[in-house]
């Protein structure tokens, strides 16, 4: 997937190298000295999230969210594939006439990226690439790391600002007032809209949705309330079950960059696995 420069991501690559800065050679400097062991443990504590930060974002930008294999041909036999997708109109399994090829489940095509996409969530502009299933959780886990870093960062400013003020610096404190007026413009919002994202995507995670189908699930809904029936989402199998599907099976796993538990895209469990599994076993 040939991808070229991209303003987004280098205002969000400049973002994070003058948040950097500013937090250790300015906000941890002027509060503790950089010298002094809480300054060399808060620069080292930060450095690390900023790094882990950096290396989820570059890993998200880099990564192919999923492709659709070109031989992928849905088997409505299968017994192991209790539900098959469907077109909204007409009822036939659901083919992308751009790419000439079946949709597995989840899969959407993406107008951006010009193609298919497996479990596609979103395409995001700030990492130049689309959401899917084989870097969700890795655009998750950066996300995590970016809301700890605008929060801790922000923590630094306030209490370096403290410091400042008691210490009556004011020359001092003038030199540096528009490090600080910056970093407060960039992070106050940062943090709120990272935590409501993220806030987001835990909501996703717990449910097992995805955004796209998040959405398909509101109408869904309306379409079930007015027959009367109730919608429930077919992949939703129980909070922790989904959070181990998206993030891994064991918790310290979870804000790592890893994801080789995720299969290959193409079949996904269902909450009515269960039901054919206990059914078989009467």
């Amino acid at each position: 997937m040939k991808r070229g420069f991209s303003f987004s991501v280098t205002v969000v690559v400049s973002a994070i190298v003058f948040i950097y800065f500013c937090t250790v050679f300015v906000f941890i400097d002027r509060w503790f000295g950089l010298m002094t062991s809480p300054g060399i443990m808060n620069a080292v504590a930060f450095t690390g999230v900023a790094f882990m930060c950096v290396l989820n974002y570059a890993y998200a930008i880099l990564a192919d969210p999923g492709r659709v294999p070109s031989s992928f041909m849905p088997d409505i036999e299968d017994p192991e594939v209790p539900i098959h997708e469907i077109k909204r109109k007409g009822g036939d399994l659901r083919f992308c006439q751009k790419c000439s090829c079946f949709k597995p489940p989840r899969a959407h095509h993406c107008r951006v990226c010009k193609r298919c996409i497996l479990r596609m969530d979103h395409h995001c502009n700030w990492i130049n690439n689309c959401v899917g299933h084989a870097n969700y959780k890795v655009f998750f886990v950066f996300v995590v790391y970016a809301v700890i870093a605008c929060i801790y960062s922000l923590i630094l400013l306030v209490g370096s600002l403290t410091n400042d003020s008691q210490n009556d610096k004011q020359h001092s404190a003038d030199t540096f007032r528009i490090a600080y007026v910056i970093s407060g413009l960039l992070l106050v919002p940062l943090s709120v809209a990272l935590s409501v994202l993220l806030g987001w995507h835990i909501y996703l995670i717990l449910q097992n949705k995805t955004t796209i189908e998040y959405h398909e699930g509101v109408r869904a809904m309306w379409l079930a309330e007015k027959g009367g029936t109730v919608y429930k989402h077919p992949y939703d199998i129980g909070a922790y079950e989904n959070l181990t599907t998206v993030l891994g099976p064991s918790i310290f796993c979870w804000i790592c960059p890893f994801s080789r538990h995720i299969g290959n895209g193409l079949r996904f469990r269902t909450a009515y696995d269960r039901v054919s599994t206990s059914s078989t076993s009467k």
